[in-house]
């Protein structure tokens, strides 16, 4: 396995200085914005798919920082019933699958998406109830006609590309369970899989271990987000799993997202990293800082150093004791 970082933290950065920062930091791999949610701070997109030239460029500054791109990432919404929104989202998803394909980067991240619930809705609607039937009715709708049309349409793009896309299992989009996004991916194809974020999962009550065993049975985990969150069963009880307080209410809400080590214990993400490798996945860690509790440095470093302590680098030798 491999460590690395999803670098919008380092959005103030020049792209030079930002793999010179994680170079110093002893990573491996960087995980860049196209554009969307993690903007596009590092990488011009539209300069890169127009000159080879600058690709090299851009591939020999890495090199010589001993780095390497594990993914492009795009997060938006090309499903969203805000035509414009939708647009951007699916011309920017189908750039960064060109890109990648043209810069030998396996992976193009993003969200599934989320549409309105009928034709005629003008915002999203995101139902997690079967009843009262409209949701039910909505459900349906999104899935037959907006969420599976659409990626069965980019999966064949992405196989073209010789490219897989990892989708991230995130609240408030269609494809956000293991069971989601194996319905997703049946019913769409093999390059569609998950971008597997273990904090995402854990405020939804799922294990990661065992989303692990789920996914990585049906080769579905693509790339690997390292990321923690912290349950406060104390406020648990008063606003439930699904808090609509502002991330920056820390003392009050149910969960908050943490560096790594700062919500589970280093032997829970250890059994993680272990079903990772049973289960094929023997690719990059990247690293997502979103702890509202520390500095971009603090929070990336504390992430590494205990990353590091636990990660399974080498192929496993011969069992000799049997």
């Amino acid at each position: 396995m491999k460590l690395g970082v999803f670098t919008p933290l380092f959005n103030s950065l020049s792209f030079e200085d930002m793999i010179s920062v994680v170079a110093e930091k002893g990573l491996q791999t960087v995980e860049i914005g196209t554009g969307g949610s993690p903007g596009s701070a590092h990488l011009d997109i539209d300069k890169l798919l127009v000159s080879s030239e600058a690709r090299r460029e851009y591939q020999r500054k890495l090199t010589d920082k001993e780095l390497e791109i594990s993914a492009l990432s795009c997060h938006h919404n090309p499903i969203s019933p805000v035509e414009q929104t939708a647009k951007e989202a699916d011309e920017l998803l189908r750039k960064t699958i060109r890109l990648a394909h043209l810069m030998n980067v396996p992976v193009v991240n993003g969200f599934s998406g989320i549409s309105g619930g009928n034709p005629s809705d003008k915002q999203v609607n995101w139902p997690v109830l079967p009843w009262p039937t409209e949701y039910r009715d909505n459900y349906e709708y999104q899935w037959e006609k907006k969420l599976i049309p659409y990626w069965k349409e980019i999966n064949q793009t992405a196989e073209a590309a010789g490219v897989n896309i990892g989708i991230e299992l995130h609240g408030g989009f269609l494809a956000h369970t293991p069971y989601t996004m194996l319905k997703l991916r049946d019913a769409t194809g093999k390059a569609i899989g998950c971008n597997l974020d273990p904090s995402h999962l854990w405020w939804q009550g799922i294990d990661p271990v065992a989303a692990i065993k789920i996914l990585g049975a049906e080769n579905a985990i693509h790339h690997f987000h390292a990321k923690d969150t912290y349950l406060d069963q104390d406020n648990i009880n008063m606003y439930g799993l699904t808090d609509m307080q502002p991330y920056e209410n820390v003392k009050t809400r149910s969960w908050t997202f943490r560096s790594v080590g700062c919500g589970h214990s280093l032997e829970t993400w250890s059994d993680i990293i272990s079903a990772l490798r049973i289960y094929g996945y023997d690719y990059v860690l990247s690293i997502e800082h979103e702890d509202p509790l520390m500095s971009v440095d603090e929070g990336l470093n504390r992430a590494v150093k205990n990353l590091k302590s636990i990660m399974i680098k080498d192929h496993p030798s011969s069992m000799w004791w049997t």
